[in-house]
């Protein structure tokens, strides 16, 4: 499944979420009591604010994608033999770009549950889409 913002969704576990609290504007760092613990039942559910994508592209990724896109919008006005160079330098990178795409990216979201809580950098494998 593809987290998208807006899109619907629901636990697929259920969450128990324990540990300190700090109300919002405070100084985090300031050691606070525990608060308690608060269970979310699997099946909760709510809607998609912020997605992240973990995945970090390496030297070799984002030159294939620069290169490409060069090739993309001026390939056709350059010298043969420039392009073919540049071909070249594209297909050796693309073993990179291709186990990049192929890479289970770890997706952290943010999601506001319909009972007004929101679960913030939250891995998105405990979601499923509604």
């Amino acid at each position: 499944m593809t987290l998208t913002v807006g899109r619907r969704v629901r636990l697929a576990v259920e969450l128990a979420l324990t540990g300190q609290a700090a109300p919002v504007g405070e100084d985090p760092a300031e050691p606070a009591a525990p608060v308690g613990f608060l269970a979310l039942p699997a099946g909760t559910e709510g809607t998609v604010e912020e997605v992240a994508d973990d995945r970090r592209e390496s030297e070799e990724v984002r030159e294939y994608a620069r290169l490409a896109s060069l090739l993309d919008s001026f390939g056709h006005q350059m010298p043969p033999a420039s392009r073919a160079q540049l071909e070249e330098r594209i297909a050796s990178l693309e073993p990179a770009w291709t186990a990049y795409q192929e890479a289970e990216a770890p997706v952290r979201v943010r999601v506001r549950l319909d009972n007004g809580f929101v679960l913030r950098d939250t891995a998105g494998h405990v979601f499923t889409a509604v």
